[in-house]
């Protein structure tokens, strides 16, 4: 997702200043266990998805749905998120869902303390947990206003930073757990987006698995359309349909007269119930 969370400048800086929990197989059950209502049942697309900037138009979507990609990531909100979003709306994504497009909802919520660069929304020590709180809240107020029902994933997106500093890393993971937990406790299914090399890796890799998003979404740009052959930890983790790859940036592609750049991405995990 290059440049479409924050400037492409300031991301790259990032990552080049970096050096995500893993629920094994049942991490459904782990998320239905805290939800306070039953949850519905979910919703899942294998195959190839895109992510870009600003969601395409109706007719651009109508144009692209060729078979080659089937669901498509949306940035819901979030004050880090990087591009205006003019065309969604609710009536937008009851009209691509009617087109058969399968949708993947991201939040670009407060990033690490110790990240470079500048962002409207910095989480810090001392009030992550409390801004987990209010960015999941947010969060499902969006997804719900746009017609994304109970049940979907939020996939919260984390851009990369230095995961050997312990002191912003247990930052992030206080922000990851309360927001996952809240966004459960509003049966809302928890995703994670974030770098194999880093903000991913953080979670991929913690000791203490409680409450961390059982869906995760992991960027390594190897141009490899998989969510297995490339998966970086163990074979166990993120199981039972809980991986997204995003394997290819900047990708401009025309389809049906519409050119758009997307990231291109293998997925195998819950995507947004609608209608």
């Amino acid at each position: 997702m290059a440049e479409h969370r924050q400037s492409k400048k300031r991301r790259y800086i990032a990552w080049g200043a970096a050096g995500a929990v893993v629920v094994a197989g049942g991490g459904i059950a782990a998320q239905q266990s805290m939800a306070a209502t039953a949850w519905p049942a979910q919703k899942t697309f294998t195959g190839r998805a895109f992510d870009a900037c600003t969601a395409p138009s109706t007719a651009a979507m109508k144009a692209w749905h060729t078979g080659f990609y089937g669901a498509a990531a949306v940035y819901i909100g979030g004050k880090n998120r990087g591009c205006a979003q003019p065309n969604l709306t609710a009536s937008w994504v009851k009209s691509v869902n009617s087109m058969g497009w399968k949708l993947i909802p991201i939040y670009v919520g407060a990033q690490p303390p110790c990240q470079t660069g500048s962002n409207p929304e910095k989480m810090t020590a001392a009030n992550a947990a409390s801004l987990g709180v209010t960015d999941a809240t947010d969060a499902v107020a969006k997804a719900s206003a746009l017609g994304m029902k109970a049940g979907s994933p939020v996939y919260l997106d984390m851009e990369p930073y230095d995961i050997t500093n312990k002191a912003c890393n247990d930052a992030v993971l206080t922000y990851v757990r309360s927001f996952s937990k809240t966004l459960r406790a509003k049966t809302y299914r928890s995703g994670y987006y974030g770098f194999s090399s880093s903000s991913a890796k953080a979670i991929a890799t913690a000791t203490n698995k409680t409450d961390l998003p059982g869906n995760l979404w992991y960027a390594l740009w190897d141009k490899q359309n998989t969510t297995t052959a490339d998966w970086p930890w163990g074979s166990t983790q993120y199981t039972d349909h809980s991986r997204g790859h995003q394997y290819m940036v900047n990708s401009k592609e025309s389809r049906g007269g519409y050119t758009i750049t997307v990231d291109r991405d293998a997925w195998d995990a819950p995507v947004a119930i609608v209608g």
